[in-house]
């Protein structure tokens, strides 16, 4: 049974719903019909079934996947190069008395014997090729993905990197900086774009197999990267580019048994071609740092011998006389541990490391010597025409 009061209570509370729950509930109702059935007029996409279905491919990893994007930023900087040479005669005497200032040389153009890919890496002109793409040529002619050609000029070469660098005096030219190779990993997604067997421009796709790769026996400095994307007869020279269309390595050469690609191609890192084309454009040549040392694995009985790991570093097994290793007093028979705190136990990249030290700098070298770790410091020199450290 109600009291007075409690009736009292009852009648407000009805004015209250009434006057001011009603309303809200009838506003919040409404608000969200408008955001179900007309979401533009809130600011809010609209939802609808392909959108979800996009949304949920790319949470899920599915659907379609594309490059493109990539390859047209690098595209237009890769060019194709073909090479002609001259098939020069013996001279012939063009005068009676057979005097040889009045000969003349026949020269029977050949067929073009070399097609081979290239990189362009500044507006002003300068590409990247593979030396054996362009050694021995009399004439280079580099094709544009925008259809222009050019002869191209040798601005400098690098046998000893299979590098070469060269020029076209062109303008408004698309170009691909070189990028920091050292950031790639095993199992990245890289495209390499070139020109096989002469076919024009292609691009194939494929992942880092390997990094630092310097046991080929091909160069004297090697570093490459190693990479399953389709690399044949033709793609020498062209570039290896990441996901994000850099330039990551030059395309040089490819593994196979029998002539054809076989999932194993190697391409030459950017940081290694920075510092040849760098050296290039600036001296003519490549000038390389030299410490004078030769050294040799610590294989298993040599660390035994040495009462040390074979991972500790590389033995010296020579020093040039008055070299600079000489002259901070490195012996044959040390271990070379370590070069400005970075230790190694690979000869061929401590070889690569020296060869990219400016002439005249110093390096801290760590060595172990009768079992004790010992220090010296070493002035680099300019590398003369050897092939040891």
């Amino acid at each position: 049974m109600l009291t007075k009061t409690g009736s009292q209570n009852t009648h407000i509370m009805k004015k209250i719903f009434k006057h001011l729950l009603l309303p809200g509930l009838t506003g919040l109702t409404l608000g969200i019909l408008v955001l179900l059935f007309f979401p533009a007029l809130s600011g809010i996409p609209q939802l609808s079934f392909s959108n979800l279905v996009d949304k949920g491919e790319q949470l899920l990893g599915v659907g379609q996947v594309t490059y493109s994007t990539a390859v047209k930023r690098a595209a237009p900087a890769v060019v194709n190069i073909a090479t002609t040479t001259f098939n020069r005669s013996e001279p012939e005497l063009n005068n009676k008395n057979n005097n040889p200032a009045f000969s003349t040389y026949n020269q029977d153009e050949k067929s073009e014997k070399s097609l081979g890919s290239g990189v362009i890496i500044s507006s002003d002109g300068f590409l990247l090729t593979n030396n054996h793409v362009i050694a021995g040529a009399d004439r280079i002619i580099a094709v544009l993905k925008d259809g222009r050609e050019a002869i191209a000029e040798v601005a400098g070469t690098d046998p000893e990197t299979d590098l070469a660098v060269l020029r076209l005096d062109l303008k408004n030219l698309p170009h691909l900086s070189l990028a920091d190779s050292g950031k790639a990993e095993v199992g990245d997604v890289v495209l390499a774009i070139g020109n096989p067997f002469g076919l024009g421009q292609t691009v194939t796709m494929g992942i880092i197999s390997a990094t630092g790769r310097n046991d080929l026996s091909l160069n004297t400095y090697e570093d490459f990267i190693q990479t399953d994307a389709a690399i044949n007869v033709g793609n020498s020279g062209g570039g290896l580019i990441n996901a994000r269309g850099e330039l990551i390595g030059i395309n040089t050469l490819l593994f196979s048994s029998g002539g054809g690609n076989e999932g194993v191609g190697f391409a030459i890192p950017s940081s290694m071609a920075r510092f040849v084309t760098k050296s290039i454009i600036k001296h003519g040549r490549v000038i390389r740092g030299w410490l004078g040392i030769e050294s040799q694995p610590l294989t298993k009985q040599l660390a035994d011998a040495y009462g040390v790991d074979t991972n500790v570093g590389i033995l010296i097994s020579g020093v040039y006389d008055g070299g600079p290793a000489d002259q901070a007093g490195v012996r044959r028979g040390d271990i070379l541990t370590a070069i400005n705190g970075v230790n190694t136990s690979d000869g061929k990249k401590v070889m690569n490391m020296v060869a990219q030290q400016l002439p005249g700098s110093e390096l801290t070298i760590g060595l172990i010597r009768n079992n004790k770790p010992v220090s010296v410091k070493a002035r680099v020199a300019t590398r003369p025409n050897i092939v040891n450290q």
